[in-house]
């Protein structure tokens, strides 16, 4: 990665994007580079849209404000796509990252024009598959890794789970869990 990536996410509340992007930028963070993670907040509440924001840079950030063109789009819901505008300022050169159990064929009438790159996966799938309940914000972290190409993925996930072991430092079954699901996710998103 050279220069500055600039991250954005539309979730919903209690979906987690809030978690990941700060957790992205946690793990940024402790292999050296130079972040910013913060929510965009107002008068959510659970299931209200919710935006969340990353920087990750090898260089000093000197801008402090919200992503109004990001690199990289993440939507934790795909049920955004009919009221949100999630591809807004999003730079062609970059990617959209949908949470979906749809095709990306079905999907791509829904992004406005969008001409840039548009990868999809199946966070609840992954999630079931490894964690058994549905945190779409796991999966998603590990995809958004993979597609915007922060940081490697041995490195990431050696993070990750150096971060987890501590959160989950008396539920090894939930650690467990999560790096799985974490690992599925790199190879199930196209």
């Amino acid at each position: 990665m050279n220069g500055l990536t600039e991250i954005r996410w539309h979730g919903r509340g209690g979906q987690g994007a809030k978690t990941a992007a700060l957790l992205l930028a946690d793990v940024a963070f402790s292999i050296g580079k130079h972040v910013q993670g913060f929510p965009e907040y107002g008068p959510e509440r659970m299931g209200a849209p919710i935006t969340a924001y990353d920087r990750i840079s090898d260089t000093d950030i000197r801008v402090h404000s919200n992503i109004y063109d990001p690199d990289f789009v993440v939507v934790v819901d795909d049920t955004l796509l009919h009221s949100v505008d999630v591809t807004k300022g999003l730079k062609k050169e970059g990617a959209i990252l949908i949470n979906t159990e749809k095709d990306k064929e079905e999907i791509l009438p829904l992004l406005k024009g969008y001409e840039g790159e548009v990868h999809v996966i199946n966070a609840r799938k992954v999630c079931m598959e490894t964690l058994g309940k549905y945190f779409p914000n796991t999966p998603m972290l590990a995809a958004i890794v993979k597609i915007s190409k922060v940081m490697e993925k041995e490195v990431f996930l050696k993070e990750m789970e150096s971060s987890l072991k501590h959160k989950f430092a008396k539920k090894p079954e939930v650690l467990e869990g999560n790096m799985r699901a974490l690992q599925l996710a790199f190879e199930e998103v196209h």
